[in-house]
């Protein structure tokens, strides 16, 4: 935030230290807390992102009246995002600090103010379905080109995540499971690169079998249109969500639908979806189980673990499937877990272990985007509002994502949260002077990772060759 000189805002004291009396004031001058703010705009240049987003929103503006462009009022929102500012009231304040209007391309004092808050919410109310929609496309789409090659196989992880409410937002349902009003949007991540690839908010309600499959057709179908040869797969859980895609989709087990899984059968795409127990096939894998308990209590082991592989068909089932089932007993006593898939290849370890098992970094993601993000400030009474807050998080989230990965690998904030990236590198204060000729940035001294800013501002920006 910019430090200021308005007289109205009284000067304070604070404790005198070795005798010397201590007195305060916000009178710094062109102060900002927020000079990392300039490594966003350069991930934003090197990606064009920003831009891409403004080109695909329609604008009826008279050009002769626009103050703000669409990719101006969008890159000081999504900067605001990624820095700590979920709300778009911050923006009253943050539309005269000099760090942020540098970023986003005007002079620090003599050029004009960012778009303040009623802009801001005129354009997360303006989008109708229909640009929604072409965002959410453009999305996957600008995610696809970001690879210089097709890839022989991707993982995506897709979940959804309890977003509550505390109002009466349209498309708001009471949760059980949760046990709170709520939304339930669903988050797709590429599992290797830890990239969002697009947020679909949707009712806070278990997905029933054919939105589960218009999902997964029309990600798949819209990847497909730039990698027709890559091989794609899918995982999901039995208990609540949805997983992955790569050569595998994978996903929790109300994503395990019927119509998801004979959609993905008949177009070539793998999956592996979780399965809840029931009486049959507890019956076909008793011998195993029984086995394993066996093993366990002659042994006098704390843990014993085993799998075991059958057939299985539900009623609703249109062709019996591979079921595998992970077998624990313990001290406690006995857990079993089912998946289903198509995947013929593979044990039933190495599938539950090596594939299932790994789209648990989707939680961890999540937690990124929604809890370090804020992308759950769905407050607005609109959905389509509501969808375009979470695009506008998503495009914070893959600014900060690509800052994480520029951090050389030995840095220990290589592998940090978005959180902790946010207080060490964007949190920086810096004094602003803009003179006739030039303007200077004068950062902490102190600042403790000063030299990785440095190396971080130089890889982003491209020089000129």
């Amino acid at each position: 935030m910019p430090a200021t000189d308005d007289d109205t805002l009284l000067p304070f004291s604070l404790p005198n230290i070795c005798k010397k009396k201590i007195t305060a004031a916000f009178d710094g001058g062109q102060v900002s807390s927020d000079g990392g703010v300039f490594l966003l705009a350069a991930a934003d240049k090197r990606l064009g992102l920003i831009d891409t987003l403004a080109g695909l929103i329609p604008d009826a503006r008279d050009p002769a009246q626009i103050t703000h462009s669409m990719a101006d009022i969008l890159r000081g929102r999504i900067f605001a995002i990624a820095c700590g500012y979920p709300d778009g009231n911050d923006l009253d304040d943050l539309r005269h600090d000099p760090a942020f209007k540098m970023a986003c391309g005007r002079l620090p004092e003599s050029g004009g103010d960012l778009a303040s808050q009623p802009t801001i919410s005129r354009l997360e109310n303006a989008p109708d379905l229909r640009t929604l929609i072409r965002m959410s496309r453009g999305m996957v789409d600008f995610w696809c080109q970001s690879h210089p090659h097709p890839p022989k196989g991707i993982i995506l992880d897709i979940d959804d995540t309890a977003d509550t409410v505390h109002g009466h937002q349209q498309m708001s349902l009471f949760n059980a499971h949760y046990d709170e009003r709520c939304f339930l949007p669903i988050h797709i991540y590429d599992a290797e690169t830890g990239h969002c690839v697009v947020t679909i908010l949707r009712e806070g309600k278990t997905p029933g079998g054919k939105e589960v499959g218009a999902h997964i057709r029309r990600l798949v179908r819209r990847i497909r249109l730039h990698w027709p040869a890559t091989i794609i797969t899918g995982a999901a859980n039995a208990s609540r969500h949805i997983g992955s895609l790569r050569d595998p989709i994978q996903g929790d087990s109300h994503y395990g639908r019927q119509e998801a899984m004979d959609w993905c059968d008949d177009n070539g795409v793998k999956y592996i979806f979780g399965l809840g127990p029931n009486k049959t096939l507890a019956k076909q894998v008793f011998a195993k189980l029984d086995n394993v308990c066996v093993r366990r209590a002659v042994g006098q082991l704390d843990k014993v673990r085993g799998f075991a592989t059958t057939r299985y068909a539900a009623k609703s089932w249109s062709r019996p499937r591979r079921v595998l089932a992970r077998i624990e007993a313990t001290k406690k006593g006995a857990d079993v877990r089912y998946i289903v898939t198509n995947l013929t290849k593979g044990t039933a370890q190495r599938l539950y272990e090596n594939v299932y098992c790994a789209r648990g970094q989707a939680e961890n993601l999540i937690k990124r985007h929604k809890s370090q993000l804020a992308s759950d400030r769905t407050s607005c009474r609109s959905p389509l509002a509501n969808q375009m807050r979470l695009i506008l998080h998503t495009a914070a989230f893959w600014l900060v994502r690509i800052i994480r990965d520029a951090i050389p690998k030995h840095e220990p904030l290589a592998s940090g949260e978005f959180s902790t990236i946010r207080l060490r590198l964007l949190k920086i204060a810096v004094r602003v002077r803009e003179t006739g000729t030039r303007v200077k940035l004068a950062f902490a001294a102190n600042c403790p990772n000063a030299e990785l800013f440095r190396d971080l501002i130089c890889s982003l920006i491209p020089r000129p060759t």
